[in-house]
């Protein structure tokens, strides 16, 4: 026989129960103690940024003694004459000839002169120095995914292009995935490179008829696999909420920041990635850095207002949202009244019960029930009058890439009830019929994810609720992984 602290206990889980009132009766759900903490969406500490920025050193020239040709830094790939190109979402992508424009001349022969150093430096080859072969370095820069600007020039007593290397050429042309200035001519040489012998002096390096050449016009990058290209390019970078942190790299790429994105951690108010907004900074006339600032909050260009912070400006500012694969995963479409009301099918989404149940699954609008906006999706029967699971899923098929793969991400709250009656609650997450992920026990809303593979056509499901431990479920996305 039960003791009597057991009995109470069993008696006040009954009470409890009974004196609940379920979602389909407008029942207000269970509130943790701290459950009341802000959930302002962040927007960007701007100033932060710019001096960050400022303080940021990614510019570079040709290193003294790295042979020509050297394999460009990661996420580049360097086509040879008749390879089949990869664009890679740089500002140097193809048109069927490219045109270049002379951006500024070298000093002329016997003066002394600097090369460039600046940012997105890429490789560099040499050219036959028996002329000025300004075109032969072009024709190589077209070769380049990402190049756009090449510094030419000739680099006197490098013992290496004199000697070692097999081109025995002294004229070098250096490629470069943004457009510089004569500005950006720091590099004066100076460098020892022949080897000492005895007391004889070591000639220093010297740079003469350094000059340089640049796309006539840059061409959009290729928009990411996965994503939409919002707007842009314009002179301001986004302003707005949702923002989850940025990210410096050392080219405009926006391949490169679409994978920052995806891997971004998740922020437990807002869930994963959704937008990312790629931008140069240029300080005091000069390309600095290229930030990547990330977003769970999908923006546009409406919030694109910020333009620079004193010698800082923004340029080439870019917004790509991630493509949702899943209509109306916030389910705010569902909206037929205007205070409480609920159904089991939107015009996205059905609800189906076991032989036996009723509304085990259904959609609501109700704010006080939903993560975001005014709309979710129950699990468990809505009035309470069984205990059945019940299966929510989109109205049509998702369509994917076959072998390809995805992440579902969703929040779910199993805490309407409170912790004792919440403690069995379980929902799967299947697809195609099979259990990818899922959550269990009490828990306020919370992020859930789940990696998937693409078959083309694909089912998702979310099967559980047992009332009285119902689950909502909110503002659920399908992003290409």
């Amino acid at each position: 026989m039960p003791s009597p602290t057991r009995l109470l206990a069993l008696a006040a889980l009954v009470v409890s129960a009974v004196a609940l009132v379920p979602p389909g009766h407008q029942g207000l759900p269970h509130q943790s103690p701290d459950a009341a903490t802000d959930t302002t969406p962040p927007t960007p500490d701007n100033d932060l940024i710019a001096a960050t920025a400022s303080q940021v050193d990614q510019k570079t020239s040709p290193p003294i003694d790295t042979p020509p040709n050297a394999d460009v830094p990661p996420h580049l790939h360097v086509s040879s004459a008749n390879a089949t190109r990869r664009d890679l979402g740089r500002l140097g992508k193809r048109t069927a000839k490219p045109q270049f424009e002379k951006i500024f001349d070298g000093l002329p022969a016997g003066q002394h002169d600097a090369s460039v150093q600046g940012t997105a430096y890429l490789t560099y080859t040499v050219v036959n120095n028996a002329t000025y072969n300004v075109q032969a370095c072009l024709d190589w820069c077209t070769k380049i995914d990402g190049c756009v600007f090449v510094n030419i020039f000739y680099e006197f007593n490098n013992y290496l292009l004199d000697f070692v290397f097999s081109e025995r050429s002294n004229l070098r042309c250096a490629a470069y995935g943004d457009i510089h200035s004569a500005k950006e001519k720091l590099n004066f040489g100076g460098q020892s490179s022949y080897p000492q012998i005895g007391n004889e002096t070591v000639p220093l390096t010297f740079i003469t008829q350094s000059a340089g050449y640049g796309l006539s016009s840059l061409v959009d990058p290729d928009t990411p696999d996965g994503y939409d290209l919002v707007f842009g390019p314009t002179g301001g970078a986004n302003n707005a909420p949702g923002y989850m942190g940025f990210a410096f790299i050392d080219q405009y790429d926006v391949n490169a920041c679409a994978q920052l994105c995806n891997g971004r951690g998740v922020d437990s108010n807002g869930g994963g990635c959704a937008y990312f907004n790629i931008w140069r900074a240029v300080v005091d006339g000069v390309p600095t850095t290229y930030t990547c600032a990330m977003y769970y909050l999908p923006t546009d260009a409406s919030t694109a207002v910020n333009f620079g912070q004193g010698p800082l400006v923004v340029t080439l500012s870019r917004g790509y949202a991630r493509r949702d694969l899943l209509p109306d995963g916030s389910f705010e479409s569902f909206a037929p009244c205007s205070d409480f009301c609920f159904a089991a099918t939107s015009p996205f989404w059905i609800g189906t019960s076991p032989a036996t149940g009723d509304l085990d699954a259904s959609i609501f609008f109700f704010p006080p029930y939903a993560h975001s906006g005014h709309s979710s999706a129950l699990l468990g029967a809505a009035f309470g009058d069984d205990a059945l699971p019940g299966t929510l899923r989109p109205a049509k098929a998702i369509k994917t890439v076959k072998g390809a793969g995805y992440v579902v991400q969703c929040f779910m709250s199993s805490a309407f009830s409170g912790p004792a009656l919440e403690a069995k609650a379980e929902v799967d997450v299947k697809w195609n019929g099979v259990r990818v992920g899922g959550t269990s026990g009490f828990t306020e809303y919370a992020f859930v994810e789940a990696a998937v593979v693409g078959t083309g056509s694909d089912q998702l499901e979310f099967v559980g609720g047992a009332a009285p431990a119902w689950t909502f479920i909110d503002d659920c996305h399908v992003y290409k992984a």
